[in-house]
């Protein structure tokens, strides 16, 4: 894939994943006294990294997280992102690992990420005790578990019709210099 075509994907699959973080494309939940909602965000951040590559997964995760980081006023979003769609590029193109496994064993690397940066933050910047920070912050990754494997589901069954196209074939010829 040329790096223009490589570039507007990175674009096009981080926007989808601003757009799906937002309502009313979200389902709003609350764990325990937790805000949350569930979101579909992670789709483009895994198609990005499985199609593109490592690279493109984490500046699509990056990207694609910066508004959800901002409205839930978690800043450790962004790298959580960032490396589930790192770990699905790793696992797809390099160990060469199906769409569905792939995004699977993205969100086991992404997840010890994600339990202790949310531990932290909800012990030092809420007054949370720690057993209730831990209690939501288990809560959350069962929530995150969740949506991980659907995502991956999704992104495994959208894959071939991306593909179909001709996009991401590495015998389509360009006249790009």
């Amino acid at each position: 894939m040329s790096r223009t075509k490589t570039l507007t994907f990175i674009a096009l699959m981080a926007a989808l994943s601003t757009i799906l973080s937002l309502p009313p494309l979200v389902i709003p939940v609350t764990i325990g006294t937790f805000p949350s909602e569930i979101h579909f965000t992670q789709i483009p951040i895994l198609l990005s990294g499985i199609l593109a590559g490592p690279w493109a997964g984490l500046v699509t995760g990056a990207i694609g997280g910066l508004y959800m980081s901002w409205s839930v006023e978690i800043p450790f979003i962004v790298g959580g992102l960032a490396l589930l769609g790192l770990a699905a590029g790793f696992f797809a193109k390099k160990l060469k690992l199906r769409p569905l496994f792939a995004g699977i064993l993205a969100w086991c690397v992404q997840a010890p990420y994600v339990f202790v940066t949310d531990y932290t933050w909800f012990v030092l910047t809420r007054p949370m005790p720690p057993p209730v920070a831990l209690t939501t912050v288990s809560t959350i990754l069962v929530k995150l578990t969740v949506e991980a494997l659907i995502a991956s589901v999704l992104t495994a069954i959208v894959i071939p019709y991306i593909k179909r196209p001709g996009i991401f074939t590495s015998e389509q010829k360009t006249n790009e210099t």
